[in-house]
């Protein structure tokens, strides 16, 4: 099998979600230092608005729907990981 020029798709995606996840962690931490009893307050509220949501309701929905869309999800996939390795071959 020769070596791929370019990354796969969902390796790219990962590695672009992590780099930005660690620079918003980042920023936080910085506001959270800079700012400990304003950012409190706005965890005291965020807590307070999502127990009124009801939190696991909301939780339910996002299994259900993830649980919906897993299986279609996986056939594609497949099916492109089945037509990457036939390029290959050829």
């Amino acid at each position: 099998m020769e070596e791929r020029g370019h990354d796969d798709i969902a390796e790219r995606g990962l590695r672009y979600t992590r780099e930005h996840f660690d620079q918003i962690l980042s920023e936080t931490e910085t506001y959270v230092r800079e700012n400990p009893v304003q950012s409190l307050a706005y965890a005291l509220l965020a807590g307070f608005v999502l127990n009124r949501l009801g939190i696991g309701r909301i939780l339910r929905g996002i299994v259900r729907l993830a649980r919906f869309a897993l299986k279609p999800a996986i056939l594609i996939y497949g099916a492109a990981k089945l037509y990457e390795a036939a390029q290959e071959e050829e």
